[in-house]
């Protein structure tokens, strides 16, 4: 007698066929989804936030090129070049004075450090902690000095004083800073016109000091030529006689007659010291 098949057991397999088959099907797509396979671009680097592992790993950071991440983790990108920053605002001189100041700053983050700059600050970091440190250190540099040494002199310095307190504080949160540079100040107009008015003034002055050294070291330089040449003169009188100014005479008397151009040479001048007179064609 043939055995029958119970339908119950043959439900029962086709139920789990479907399952298995289903299990792969969903384990292929998962595979194949977007969120899997990733690209960190060129200047970029990366930082996984493993959903059931602990969250944000923030000490393994992954470098530009391909990456394969489980579906279920995400992989935060952040870009690791510098960039630029402005800001304009309104700050207070040492004498109270209000002042318009145009800064601009490069910045990064700190490539080794995303995972820790995503944890405590995120994304939004320039407007959460470069804007507010920047303006901060800037009113706090400025404060300390006069309109004019802003305009003029103590600009470089002041550049250097709000590049190196923002730098300190902003590294603490794993943030570089590059430069700081004042783009312009801008001073009300009537002290500007003072400023520029005293500027041109002592440019003036420099000028006509620099004129009258020269003038004074001229003066000097002719008043020692002359005394060397009256110097010279003294001592060359005190050596002359009547004898080696005839001995002279002599000398050139026979070195002129030995020339072949034509001459009358007249021994004896008739003057107290008898030299001879050359008379030519």
């Amino acid at each position: 007698m043939a055995q029958r098949n119970n339908p119950f057991d043959l439900k029962q397999f086709n139920f789990m066929k479907y399952l298995v088959i289903g299990f792969f099907l969903f384990v292929l797509f998962m595979l194949l989804t977007s969120t899997t396979f990733i690209t960190i671009p060129a200047g970029s680097k990366g930082v996984q936030f493993k959903r059931f592992a602990g969250g944000i790993q923030k000490d393994k950071v992954y470098d530009q090129g391909f990456h394969v991440v489980m579906p279920w983790n995400d992989m935060i990108i952040y870009d690791v070049r510098f960039q630029e920053g402005e800001e304009s605002m309104d700050v207070l001189s040492k004498n109270g004075l209000a002042i318009q100041v145009d800064l601009s700053y490069r910045f990064s983050p700190i490539g080794t450090k995303i995972g820790h700059l995503h944890d405590e600050v995120g994304f939004d970091y320039a407007r959460r902690i470069i804007q507010p440190e920047i303006r901060s250190a800037t009113r706090e540099v400025i404060g300390k000095y006069l309109p004019e040494e802003l305009y003029s002199t103590k600009r470089e310095a002041i550049q250097t004083e709000i590049f190196e307190q923002t730098k300190k504080s902003i590294e603490a949160k794993n943030i570089a800073l590059d430069a700081v540079l004042v783009k312009s100040v801008k001073l009300p107009t009537s002290l500007q016109n003072a400023i520029e008015q005293k500027l041109e003034e002592e440019q003036l002055s420099f000028q006509f000091d620099f004129k009258l050294d020269r003038e004074r070291k001229e003066a000097e330089r002719k008043i020692i030529e002359a005394q060397a040449k009256a110097d010279a003169n003294k001592i060359l009188n005190a050596s002359l006689t009547s004898n080696i100014l005839r001995d002279k005479g002599i000398e050139a008397t026979l070195e002129l007659a030995q020339s072949p151009n034509s001459k009358v040479v007249i021994v004896g001048g008739g003057d107290q010291g008898g030299l001879p007179l050359i008379l030519g064609n």
